[in-house]
C-alpha cells in the first residue's frame, strides 16, 4: 500500500518513516508555501535515508490566516496547527492509500485528536496513522540516537523543511525581525543528516 508521510527532515518525521517502511511504500513529503526553499534540506534527508521525496504546494491563504492567528495569540500553537491540519488535508487529496506525519504522544503541537484523525479518514477514503502517537520525547530520542546522524540546534540556524520555518520568514515580512522573538519560543530542531 502506498503511503504519504508528511516529512521535515528532522528526527521524528525520520523515525515515523523508519517505522512504516516494513509496511507501505513510502513516500516522504514535504507540504510548503513557497516562501523559502528549505524543501531542499527534506530532499536530501530523504534521499540520505532512501525514500522516495514530493513536494506538494499548500494554499497561501492559510499561511496568511495562521500568521495572523500567531500574532492575534501572541504564541505559536494555532498556527502551526492550521498549517498541519490543511497539510494533511492536502496530502489526503494525493493518490495515496494512507497519510502519516510524526507528531509524538507528548506533542503539544501539531495534534492530531481522534475525531480529527476519523473525519480525514473518511472525508478522504485514506488511512490516517501517527506511528509515534504511542511514544514520548525520552523514548524517540533514544531511537532516532541508535538509528540516524542528527545535527541539533536553534530553529533559526538549523535548515528544516517544516511549517515554521515559513512562517517565520511570512511573520517577519509582515511584522518585522522583532516578531519571530516576540511569538516562537527559543527552542531547538534537529535534521537528519544519514542512517547510522
Amino acid at each position: 500500500m502506498e503511503l504519504a508521510l508528511l516529512y521535515s527532515g528532522g528526527k521524528d518525521s525520520s523515525l515515523a518513516a523508519l517505522l512504516l517502511d516494513d509496511f507501505y511504500d513510502v513516500t516522504l513529503v514535504t507540504a510548503q508555501f513557497g516562501v523559502t526553499d528549505d524543501w531542499k534540506h527534506a530532499r536530501e534527508a530523504a534521499e540520505s535515508l532512501g525514500f522516495p521525496f514530493e513536494i506538494v504546494s499548500l494554499d497561501d491563504a492559510v499561511a496568511e490566516e495562521a500568521v495572523d492567528q500567531m500574532v492575534e495569540d501572541d504564541f505559536p500553537r494555532n498556527g502551526i496547527q492550521r498549517v498541519h491540519d490543511h497539510a494533511l488535508e492536502t496530502i489526503a487529496d494525493l493518490d495515496y492509500d494512507a497519510v502519516a506525519d510524526g507528531s509524538r504522544r507528548d506533542d503539544r503541537v501539531p495534534t492530531v485528536s481522534r475525531a480529527t484523525a476519523q473525519s480525514l479518514e473518511d472525508r478522504h477514503d485514506v488511512d490516517y496513522i501517527a506511528p509515534l502517537a504511542g511514544f514520548g520525547r525520552h523514548a524517540v530520542d533514544g531511537l532516532v540516537a541508535a538509528s540516524f546522524e542528527v545535527e541539533t540546534g536553534p530553529s533559526e540556524e538549523i535548515p528544516k523543511a517544516d511549517y515554521e520555518a515559513e512562517l517565520r520568514a511570512i511573520l517577519a515580512d509582515r511584522h518585522g525581525e522583532d516578531a519571530i522573538g516576540d511569538i516562537f519560543p527559543d527552542h531547538e530542531q534537529t535534521y537528519v543528516h544519514d542512517q547510522q
